[in-house]
């Protein structure tokens, strides 16, 4: 059930490694984008706006819970590289651990100052109660995004990337199931799509779990290896904390973009929400990329192999760029009818705003993929061969960018503005992580005594 790709066409292995999580992620956005159309559709444009206004806050806290999981799966990776299966099931068993704790920590804060912050992002009063009712669900789930990416974080580590695959198939399904049941039959509003989420997540991490005891002979974990210890933990947090706060970093700028867009109205928020949910899925190819990137790194420099590191940092350089171009391609050619999808409710002046807004969005944001698939790809490749603490620079760069569009741009450009927030940002970070990688290649060969 494992896959080692420290031999081979580096190539081959990427797109073999990447194509199931890109299935993966598509479909764990095709849940997200029809949890915002039936929200959109069956209760209105208003509580569209409200899940959208709880878009950023929701990236910063689930994006650190998420963060956290794959820079655990990385010294995973490196002990699977090097052949050290004991170390490994340690690793596991200490990732199980920590993941307790932060779980239980993260819930209880989050859960208790989700109202203090929408206010402090300056939700729009016609839509902060349904903003909070959805959120404080998600967030009384954060147990779920742990189990879930912990294992699927594990089960990728040693080279298995199809698995997690069926499992958000299976859990997108019910998803839908649970979004139209709640909604529709039980008419319990956003409330309802935010339990939908939450359970369907729940159910992915179960399945991952029993996968993992069936199938894994190497991951059945001894009981003296269970044993905490401070080293490893060490190690774990030295990885998938300065993770989880480059995704909390870049999202403190999400939150101050998300508070100007909140000033332009309700409708402006609900178009973004449409935009950024149509948006997520289009750059889904990137994000198995950087995925990729991280257990394609980990394994091979645990198994001492830099060359291989480099060459196949540059063909999935190579799948970005060919992919940047058909994203653009989409979006200036199909964003008009994809925006009608969240606002067919509503009267015909509202709709055709909306559809302008969400076409004129994601024309620009995709015209600047490429500085997006270098932002993935480089980033995850430089966690993934051990220096993590580069990405939180990265984050914060961008996270400046971000805050200058939102203090600067919006105020005084408006929704156009918004639509650049990100594409500044990605060209922020990669100014950064292309010479950074070089620092770090050039750091390793010199430990590694390579010429």
């Amino acid at each position: 059930m494992t896959k080692d790709m420290t031999q081979g066409k580096p190539m081959k292995l990427i797109l073999s490694f990447a194509i199931p999580l890109l299935f993966g992620y598509l479909f764990q956005q095709f849940y997200n984008l029809i949890d915002t159309l039936i929200v959109g559709r069956y209760l209105g444009v208003k509580p569209l706006a409200a899940v959208g206004s709880t878009g950023s806050i929701n990236f910063l806290v689930i994006g650190f819970c998420m963060g956290i999981c794959v820079g655990f799966s990385i010294p995973i990776a490196h002990k699977f590289g090097a052949g050290d299966f004991v170390g490994l099931r340690k690793f596991v068993a200490n990732s199980v651990w920590l993941g307790v704790v932060f779980s239980a920590v993260m819930t209880v804060l989050t859960v208790a100052l989700c109202r203090v912050i929408l206010r402090m992002m300056a939700t729009p009063a016609d839509i902060i109660d349904d903003a909070y009712a959805y959120i404080v669900v998600i967030f009384i789930g954060i147990p779920t995004v742990f189990l879930y990416n912990i294992l699927s974080g594990i089960i990728r580590a040693l080279g298995d990337s199809k698995t997690p695959v069926v499992f958000l198939v299976l859990s997108s399904l019910v998803n839908i199931g649970l979004d139209l049941l709640f909604i529709v039959y039980f008419q319990m509003g956003v409330e309802g799509a935010a339990w939908a989420t939450v359970l369907s997540q729940g159910l992915s991490g179960v399945l991952c779990l029993v996968f993992i005891i069936k199938k894994f002979e190497i991951l059945r974990i001894k009981k003296e290896e269970w044993k905490p210890e401070l080293h490893m933990m060490g190690s774990l947090c030295s990885m998938g904390i300065p993770m989880g706060l480059q995704y909390s970093i870049t999202a403190i700028g999400s939150v101050i973009l998300q508070t100007a867009v909140n000033g332009l109205g309700s409708l402006a928020v609900a178009s973004v929400t449409a935009a950024n949910k149509i948006g997520a899925f289009l750059a889904c190819p990137f994000d198995a990329m950087g995925s990729t990137m991280a257990t394609y790194g980990g394994q091979n420099v645990g198994a001492k192999k830099l060359r291989r590191v480099k060459e196949g940092m540059y063909d999935c350089i190579k799948l970005g760029a060919v992919y940047a171009v058909i994203g653009f391609l989409i979006a200036f050619f199909f964003g008009e009818p994809l925006g009608k999808l969240f606002v067919e409710a509503e009267e015909a002046e509202v709709v055709a705003k909306i559809v302008e807004n969400v076409r004129l969005f994601l024309v620009i944001t995709t015209a600047f993929y490429f500085p997006l698939a270098l932002v993935n790809i480089i980033r995850f490749m430089i966690q993934g061969i051990g220096f993590p603490t580069f990405a939180i620079l990265a984050g914060v760069l961008e996270m400046v960018a971000r805050a200058l569009a939102g203090f600067v741009l919006v105020p005084f450009f408006g929704f156009p503005a918004a639509a650049l927030g990100s594409p500044i940002a990605w060209i922020f970070a990669d100014a950064f992580l292309i010479p950074a990688f070089f620092y770090v290649y050039k750091k390793l060969r010199l430990q590694l005594g390579e010429e």
